[in-house]
């Protein structure tokens, strides 16, 4: 049996789109893009239907439906799709208000359907590795982690015609999904309160783009987690920083490419040479494959999807409570657990 996949958003998309063609228990019978030009250029089977409205696209007989439209669309377009007996593959990050990851988790709960988050930087070599020296026990107790995601995205915060973008609109922190995502995974934690600050707009007033804005979160756990996210900022090239803390020692990301990931655990010798990563720093490419390959399996099996609705409202919700608090000088937020 294949199960036929259909992407919507040919820009993010086009990536799911090479991934679900190579598997070989799934094939691409749609595609969707109000863009034409993009719908005309897309590499996909010559037999797949090409839609322009989504609406029409979600008529198609499908299996799966791959939402990578702009964020502020993703609740709109993953709900219709669950509503029409679609299991849903969404980009990040799941939703933009708490209202939204409540309705998410109402539909998923309501039609039975499967819904996983395609949060790629949990399935670079490099958590993945992570991963299973701190289920080993190497770490001891998780007790502290901090993320940072920088990248310079004015130059996609403006249309050609001169309107602005969802990026420009966009709070930084609710984009922690790439940061935040691959901590809980890592901890096996859930944020429980959301504490938020932001620089304002000083880099770009015309855009009138946070530049920065940064979260701290109490876990369920009693650890503490730091996440700073900027995308109008004077810093390059752009990077994905991560350390986690233990009470055995520490692992830490490279901050620049020619850098190493280092180490340190009780009784090792500190920065021993860590496990080698071969997947390109982006975590494109490989990540996307193991995506793929979870949630088919999901559904072929009638298991839980790696990242399931739960837990990708436990990646999402934290981001939007922490700019909730930035609008409040800093109150703390509780953030929902909506199982």
């Amino acid at each position: 049996m294949k199960l036929k996949v259909g992407v919507v958003g040919l820009g993010r998309g086009r990536v799911y789109l090479d991934r679900f063609s190579e598997q070989a228990r799934a094939e691409v019978v749609a595609v969707c893009d109000m863009d034409r030009s993009r719908l005309a250029a897309a590499d996909c089977p010559t037999d797949a239907s090409r839609y322009t409205h989504y609406e029409e696209f979600l008529k198609h007989d499908l299996d799966i439906a791959v939402i990578c439209t702009e964020m502020p669309q993703h609740a709109e377009h993953t709900i219709a799709a669950l509503e029409d007996g679609k299991h849903v593959l969404c980009e990040v990050p799941a939703a933009y208000t708490l209202s939204e990851c409540e309705a998410i988790v109402h539909a998923v709960k309501k039609t039975g359907l499967k819904y996983m988050l395609a949060e790629n930087c949990c399935y670079s070599d490099m958590h993945q590795a992570w991963k299973a020296q701190i289920d080993a026990g190497e770490l001891g107790k998780i007790i502290y982690a901090e993320a940072e995601y920088i990248h310079d995205c004015r130059g996609l915060m403006r249309r050609e015609d001169g309107t602005l973008t969802w990026r420009a609109k966009m709070p930084p922190i609710q984009y922690c999904t790439h940061s935040l995502g691959p901590l809980l995974f890592l901890m096996g934690d859930r944020c429980v309160a959301a504490t938020g600050l932001n620089t304002g707009s000083n880099i770009a007033p015309d855009l009138g783009a946070i530049d920065l804005e940064v979260g701290l979160f109490q876990m369920e756990s009693g650890a503490v987690v730091k996440i700073l996210c900027g995308f109008s900022i004077e810093r390059h090239p752009a990077f994905h920083w991560y350390v986690i803390y233990g009470t055995n020692g520490a692992l830490e990301s490279k901050r620049q490419y020619k850098e190493r990931d280092s180490g340190y655990f009780r009784g090792i010798v500190p920065d021993r040479e860590m496990t080698p990563f071969t997947s390109d720093d982006s975590g494109h490419g490989i990540a996307e494959s193991r995506i793929v390959d979870g949630f088919v399996e999901s559904i072929l099996n009638d298991t839980k999807p790696p990242i399931d609705v739960y837990e990708s409202m436990d990646y999402t919700a934290p981001g939007i409570c922490a700019h909730l608090s930035a609008e409040r000088e800093g109150a703390v937020v509780p953030v929902p657990d909506y199982r």
